[in-house]
C-alpha cells in the first residue's frame, strides 16, 4: 500500500472544516503539531486585545466592568464552551488554572461524600492531577489510591471511595478511557466521577451530561487556543449545586459581592466557584478564541481528528518502522494525538523543530504529535512524515547538540 501527497491533498479538498484554518495565524514555514500543548493565535485576537487595552482599559478604565461587560465575561465564555463539553452553560465556571479548579472540585467531592475518604487517581496521569489529589487527601484526612490503568479500576473501587479522578486522554500516549462506561461503574459504588478534559475539549466530542459525569476540569490554552496561561474551566453537574461548598470562598463567588459583607454567602449554583477577580485580558482572549470554532460541531472536530491521526499512523508504519506507535491504533480509543517511542525521542523532536515540524517530547522516550482538527491539513501529516523520514535517514537526531535539553521540552 502506498499513500501519496496527492491522496492527502484530495482529503483536504473535500474537508468540510478546511475553511477554519484561515482563522488562525500559522507561520508558512511551520507544520504545527503541538496544539495539544499550546494552540496557535486566532487572527482576530490581537485586534480584540488591542481594543480592550487601548479603549476599554486605556480610555474607559474601571467603567468597563459595567460598560464593556467585563463582569459577565466568564458567563459568556461558559456559553461558548457548553456545546464543546456537552453541558449546560450554568454548569460551567471559567476561572483560575486547572490546578486550582481541580483542588476546588476534589475538596467539594470530599465534602459531598463524608465517610468515604479515598480518592482514586491514575499513577501516570498528568503530574498536577496526582500532586493535587495527594494534597487534598492529606488536607481532608483521606487517602490517595493510585491505579495504573482501566484494568485496575474495579479492584480499586469499594465503599470507602468518594471520588474517582481520571483524564479522558492520557497526556503521554493519547489512550482514552471509555467515559460513559467508566462513570457508570464508579456510580455503582456510590462514588463521584471527575474527568480531566485538558486533552479533550476542542478536539473530541465531549458529552458530560450524556456520560452522567459529576465533575470536570480543563484548560483553555490547548485545543481551545486561548493563549499561554488562558483561564481554565470547571464543571459541576446541576444535581450537585445545592449541596456543594467551595473551599475557596472568594468575593466574586459571593451572592452579593458589592455588599462587602464580612460573612460569606455563596452565589447560586456554579457562581460560587468564581472566587477571585479573573485575569481579564486572558479571559477576553479566550472568549475571542472560542469564536474561531463556535460554528464547528464537536463531532466534526472528532471525525477529522480521527482521520488525521489515522493517516499519520499509517504513514509512520509504512515509512518509519523503527518508531513504535504507542497510541492506540483503534481511533475510538485514541485522542487527537499520536505518540511515538524511541530511545532518541528527544533528539528526534528537537531536530524536527529545527526543520519546522513542531511536536514535543515527554520523558522518558515519547515523541508526541498533536493533531488539532480545527486548523491542520492532511498534507501537514504527510509532509511531517516526510521530514521525519529525512531526519532519521540523515541521523541528525543523534547530533551532540541535542545532548543538553532546555527547560521546556
Amino acid at each position: 500500500m502506498s499513500i501519496t501527497r496527492a491522496d492527502a491533498a484530495e482529503l483536504d479538498r473535500t474537508d468540510e472544516l478546511a475553511f477554519v484554518r484561515d482563522r488562525f495565524t500559522l507561520p508558512h514555514d511551520v507544520i504545527y503539531l503541538d496544539g495539544n500543548s499550546l494552540g496557535p493565535l486566532p487572527k482576530t485576537t490581537p485586534g480584540r486585545l488591542a481594543e480592550v487595552i487601548e479603549r476599554e482599559w486605556g480610555q474607559r478604565l474601571i467603567r468597563s466592568w459595567n460598560e464593556a461587560g467585563w463582569w459577565t465575561a466568564s458567563q459568556r465564555v461558559a456559553e461558548r464552551l457548553a456545546p464543546l463539553l456537552g453541558a449546560a452553560p450554568d454548569e460551567i465556571m471559567v476561572a483560575d488554572s486547572t490546578s486550582v479548579n481541580l483542588f476546588k472540585l476534589l475538596v467539594i467531592a470530599a465534602r459531598l461524600r463524608p465517610g468515604r475518604p479515598v480518592i482514586v487517581a491514575e499513577r501516570h496521569a498528568f503530574p498536577t492531577d496526582v500532586y493535587i489529589a495527594g494534597s487534598v487527601a492529606e488536607l481532608t484526612g483521606g487517602e490517595l489510591r493510585l491505579i495504573d490503568g482501566p484494568g485496575d479500576l474495579d479492584a480499586a473501587l469499594d465503599e470507602r471511595v468518594g471520588v474517582v479522578c481520571l483524564s479522558q486522554v492520557d497526556f503521554r500516549t493519547g489512550a482514552m478511557w471509555p467515559c460513559a462506561e467508566t462513570t457508570a461503574r464508579v456510580h455503582e459504588f456510590g462514588a463521584l466521577m471527575l474527568w480531566d478534559l485538558c486533552h479533550s475539549a476542542g478536539a473530541l466530542d465531549v458529552e458530560l451530561t450524556k456520560w452522567g459525569a459529576d465533575l470536570a476540569v480543563g484548560c483553555g490554552y490547548k485545543y481551545l487556543n486561548g493563549g499561554p496561561g488562558a483561564p481554565a474551566f470547571c464543571y459541576v453537574a446541576e444535581k450537585l449545586h445545592k449541596r456543594m461548598r467551595t473551599p475557596l470562598p472568594g468575593w466574586h463567588g459571593h451572592a452579593t459581592p458589592f455588599a462587602m459583607s464580612p460573612n460569606y454567602e455563596p452565589a447560586d449554583g456554579i457562581g460560587q466557584l468564581a472566587d477571585g477577580t479573573p485575569p481579564m485580558l486572558s479571559l477576553l482572549a479566550l472568549e475571542d478564541a472560542l469564536g474561531a470554532i463556535a460554528d464547528v460541531p464537536a463531532t466534526a472536530l472528532r471525525t477529522k481528528g480521527n482521520a488525521l491521526t489515522s493517516l499519520f499512523i499509517d504513514l509512520i508504519d509504512l515509512r518509519c518502522p523503527e518508531l513504535a506507535v504507542v497510541s492506540p491504533r483503534e481511533a475510538a480509543r485514541r485522542g487527537s494525538q499520536v505518540s511515538l517511542r524511541s530511545e532518541h525521542a528527544y533528539g528526534l523532536v528537537a531536530a524536527l523543530i529545527e526543520r519546522g515540524v513542531i511536536g514535543d517530547f515527554r520523558a522518558p522516550d515519547i515523541a508526541r504529535f498533536g493533531f488539532a482538527p480545527a486548523y491542520l491539513r492532511f498534507v501537514d501529516a504527510w509532509d511531517a512524515v516526510e521530514v521525519i523520514v529525512d531526519t532519521l535517514t540523515s541521523g541528525d537526531h543523534r547530533a551532540e547538540r541535542f545532548a543538553v535539553r532546555p527547560t521546556v521540552t
